[in-house]
């Protein structure tokens, strides 16, 4: 116990150490500290020494590289939280590279031999010693299965996992310094932010988790034209160890090497913004890190170009409802109607019902129209985004990971197409896939479809409808005494009860026609109602329903 308590005193020293030579105190209001801070802060050793003459942005970013791994990974988190950083900032953070020293070779071969279970030579055909790239929680080997299949051997850094407890501690401890004392700290939710990295490093320490994530997108896009994701070799995969097929392409950035292959850049381009919708709207599964360095493109076919995708620990996925919203958002932005805008906000809950629809459209309209008044080639559909949240947020609106997810990897996307086609009008490409989106999820196939899905559901539940009906009808027919004294007069206390009971009559219609128009749309519906056991409850309820008496009736 007080090894560990040395331990930490040890790094927290270290830490102030380097945030001293960088003087990062500077994004700190000192005046708000409390005096003994304050005056550590002026008396620190630390300050007589002259710093990096550098910016802000470069300072935080080379800290950050001093102090680690898991703080550089930290720092690739924070430069996707552009609605919460300065852009000078954000941008600095965001050349943060996964390169940091590898480990041993000798212990990285120790680590799969006590995982798999047996001798490295006895395992692989060959096994290469030298990492080919190293990167803040795990490094990369090359290996040749004895089947003669070239694979690469992912291994998680040893003792990894008690550093990253350590340097969490400390890193919550320094948000909610900054929460206290920063300007605007509480807008910033540095404590939520580190909270969110907890998740996201925790899950990269499981490759098993990678893998299925890997497995997942590999089947979404078999056979597609679009992308190709290596397959991994289960029989060679633990918590702390990955295998996986070893790929054969040129680095995204690499365009110089694309265009001496004729590589159709426009087509390649275009291609990305249809990965990004396809496993956003058709999937609702999608990768969250497709940073350059896990992006390579098979040129074999230069006119036919595809993606090769790697490193899947983080994925992201949305709600139903998000989802719908999201699509309908992002339309009404290409429509440039911004009352809609405000008006699904409200309706998805993303800002509080209080909200003024009209404040809320005015505000929009301030942030968009200026932007769509550039040339479409210098419209960044991730940039608008982030405006959008950003003014969002002027509302209370609360920033979901699921959508800084997205909102992240829209921006890698739409970064990399503009890299590789700077003409490229991700406009075009978006809004009609959008379209069809919505039209084709609510065609009456796709509705009955998922009415099938849910039908077993509903039937299970069925018995239970008409002990339901009962209490709710009796329930409407009666208010609580607080409203009954507020309602005291007796027409007014009658129109009331009118409409509660016309909307529990129409609630309860609709659900009964829903599901009978299911079962009768089966194979063989009729006779499956009329021999089904619970048909005279179900016929019961709907005769209950519609033949309760209304008010006013005799």
């Amino acid at each position: 116990m007080i090894a560990g308590a040395f331990s930490r005193s040890r790094r927290l020293l270290r830490i102030l150490h380097i945030a001293g030579r960088y003087r990062l105190q500077e994004f700190i209001d000192t005046e708000k500290l409390p005096v003994l801070p304050r005056m550590l802060l002026r008396l620190s050793p630390w300050r007589a020494g002259r710093g990096p003459d550098l910016d802000r942005g470069e300072r935080l970013r080379q800290a950050l590289e001093e102090l680690g791994p898991v703080f550089i990974k930290f720092g690739q988190l924070l430069s996707t939280r552009r609605d919460l950083l300065p852009p000078d900032v954000a941008d600095e953070l965001a050349k943060l590279q996964d390169k940091v020293p590898p480990f041993d070779e000798t212990e990285a071969a120790a680590i799969v031999e006590t995982a798999l279970g047996q001798p490295v030579s006895t395992l692989f055909a060959r096994f290469e010693q030298l990492p080919m790239a190293s990167a803040s929680v795990a490094q990369v080997h090359g290996a040749t299965l004895h089947g003669g299949e070239d694979v690469v051997v992912k291994v998680l850094r040893p003792d990894i996992k008690p550093v990253i407890r350590q340097d969490l501690a400390l890193l919550y401890t320094l948000a909610q310094l900054v929460q206290r004392y920063l300007p605007d700290g509480k807008r910033l939710r540095p404590v939520e932010v580190v909270a969110d990295y907890e998740l996201t490093i925790f899950d990269e320490l499981d490759l098993r988790r990678e893998a299925a994530n890997a497995s997942q997108l590999r089947r979404n896009f078999e056979g597609s034209k679009l992308v190709y994701v290596p397959q991994v070799y289960w029989d060679y995969t633990r918590s702390n160890v990955m295998v996986s097929e070893r790929i054969k392409g040129i680095p995204v950035t690499d365009v110089e090497t694309l265009h001496a292959r004729g590589t159709d850049l426009k087509l390649l381009a275009e291609r990305g913004v249809e990965i990004f919708f396809t496993q956003v709207f058709r999937d609702n599964f999608f990768h969250a890190d497709m940073h350059p360095g896990n992006i390579f493109v098979d040129a074999s076919d230069p006119v036919d170009p595809r993606y090769i995708a790697v490193d899947c620990a983080i994925v992201g996925s949305l709600s139903d409802a998000d989802q719908y919203y999201l699509a309908r958002n992002l339309l009404a932005v290409f429509r440039r109607d911004y009352r809609e805008v405000a008006e699904l906000h409200v309706e998805c809950g993303w800002v509080p019902p209080s909200t003024r629809v009209q404040d809320f459209e005015s505000a929009m309209r301030a942030v968009c129209e200026p932007v769509f008044e550039r040339p479409i080639s210098e419209i960044s559909f991730g940039q608008l985004l982030i405006y959008l949240f950003s003014t969002a947020r002027r509302f209370d609106m609360e920033v979901q990971p699921s959508l800084v997810l997205l909102q992240k990897t829209l921006l890698n996307i739409e970064g990399l197409g503009r890299q590789l086609y700077p003409e490229l009008n991700l406009w075009d490409t978006a809004q009609p896939y959008l379209e069809r989106w919505v039209q084709e999820r609510y065609s009456p196939q796709s509705v009955f479809k998922r009415l099938q899905r849910h039908l077993p559901s509903w039937l299970e539940q069925l018995p239970q409808v008409p002990d339901a009906v009962l209490d709710n009808l009796q329930r409407s027919r009666g208010v609580p005494a607080v409203q009954a004294q507020q309602l005291h007069q007796s027409r007014e206390l009658q129109a009331f009860r009118d409409r509660q009971q016309r909307l529990r009559r129409r609630q309860l219609v609709a659900a009964l026609a829903v599901i009978l128009a299911v079962l009768l749309a089966l194979p063989d519906g009729i006779a499956q109602l009329v021999e089904a056991p619970w048909a005279s409850w179900l016929l019961a309820g709907a005769a209950l329903a519609l033949l309760w008496p209304r008010s006013g009736d005799g």
